[in-house]
């Protein structure tokens, strides 16, 4: 199984991270046969904070059907996340993950681009509460029902609503891909 980690510039680190950490756990001692590929606009895609990261490949070279899952951290305005987030080919890519019906996994502001990419209307999803629960509202706009929780499931589709809930989100989509049992043995194993 693959997992596509599509990185919008300005993503966050920890958000990213939790990704790389919960299936290379899974994979290294566990022999969970999920192995992660991450994409970017650019080869060397820039975090918030200015972190660099060398990606696998680039969005044109990505084939949706390689992949089972799709995961995509949130990141900072400030630092032009939205720019690459909301382009057509972040949101083209998003689309044929949903078309196909495979898992799209995002933490904190990465649900603003599935919902401006259509996939999220008419369903339930959450988004970055604090605040004032700005961010909320903007996905509400793109005809989302927003639900106020950490984590919101709806079929093939994972959100989640601020930093804090990146573990959750990872350990979601894993069990998704494998099972329950097999994500708690990891999740016990990462001492969560």
């Amino acid at each position: 199984m693959k997992v596509l980690l599509l990185l919008a510039k300005g993503f966050e680190t920890m958000e990213f991270s939790v990704f790389v950490d919960v299936f290379g756990w899974a994979r290294n001692d566990y022999d969970v046969d999920i192995n992660v590929e991450t994409c970017g606009f650019t080869k060397t895609v820039v975090s918030t904070f200015h972190v660099p990261i060398i990606v696998d490949k680039i969005i044109d070279e990505v084939s949706v059907d390689d992949y089972d899952a799709l995961a995509i951290p949130g990141g900072f305005e400030e630092f032009g996340f939205y720019e690459e987030a909301f382009d057509e080919r972040f949101l083209d890519l998003i689309r044929e993950f949903n078309q196909q019906g495979k898992t799209i996994a995002t933490i904190c502001v990465a649900a603003l681009a599935l919902g401006k990419s259509g996939v999220l209307a008419g369903r339930k999803a959450t988004t970055y509460h604090l605040k004032d629960g700005y961010r909320q509202k903007q996905l509400s706009a793109f005809g989302v029902h927003v639900v106020n929780e950490p984590i919101v499931v709806d079929n093939n589709i994972i959100t989640s609503y601020c930093p804090e809930t990146a573990a959750g989100v990872a350990f979601q989509l894993l069990e998704g891909l494998t099972n329950r049992e097999q994500m708690e043995i990891v999740k016990t194993a990462m001492g969560f």
